[in-house]
């Protein structure tokens, strides 16, 4: 990489430094443009060569943070030889994630509030999470492994997605009224129940259902 190069991405992530901690201490709305670029120690027309508005910024940090919970939770199951059912292995995936946003209440925060199906498609579907393979191919590799097809994964991502990030929030910034440690069975079982629902088996005759 040339100086040139160089200096421009020491820019782009001292804007991106400067919004999380920002984000993360005064919140979004309370967070102007020129805070950021203040922080960051560049001119304001830097952060317009980057970002359209701190909106677009706050839409970079949330898939680049959950691009690395996922990545850490998958290389986290690949150590784990013992865990080979389709089930099994999402449990430990959202488990991983649920564990590690409990570790980080501000990110917990600012992840679950701002992650929206939209962004959340796009980190499954376009983002490139390691060794230029996608989210999606991590998903679809993940079930050709176990080999289980499935009957509208989309859907059943979405579900658990949104059921994972409202409960699990609840309980880790509500925990007066149900701690993580009550509620994981139970979240975990409904998981369970909404894979079985999508998970396709072949029938005597050939027909693929739903289990």
């Amino acid at each position: 990489m040339g100086k040139v190069e160089q200096n421009k991405q020491e820019k782009f992530e001292n804007l991106l430094e400067s919004a999380q901690q920002l984000f993360l201490t005064k919140g979004l709305l309370q967070t102007s443009i020129n805070d950021i670029t203040c922080k960051a120690g560049v001119a304001k027309g830097t952060f317009y060569l980057y970002f359209k508005d701190k909106y677009s910024i706050r839409d970079y940090l949330v898939i680049r943070w959950s691009r690395r919970l996922f990545a850490s939770a998958h290389n986290a199951l690949a150590k784990r030889k013992d865990i080979t059912g389709f089930e099994d292995k999402l449990i430990f995936i959202t488990d991983y994630i649920v564990l590690e946003l409990e570790k980080n209440k501000p990110l917990l925060k600012f992840v679950s509030k701002n992650l929206s199906w939209g962004l959340f498609r796009q980190l499954v579907m376009e983002d490139m999470l390691e060794d230029n393979i996608s989210g999606k191919d991590l998903f679809d590799n993940l079930a050709r492994e176990c080999k289980v097809e499935l009957k509208d994964p989309e859907i059943m991502v979405f579900i658990i997605v949104e059921m994972v990030n409202s409960t699990a929030y609840s309980a880790i910034m509500e925990s007066e009224l149900i701690t993580l440690e009550s509620l994981m069975p139970y979240l975990n079982a409904s998981i369970r129940a909404i894979i079985k629902n999508h998970v396709i088996v072949e029938q005597g005759d050939g027909a693929a259902v739903p289990l």
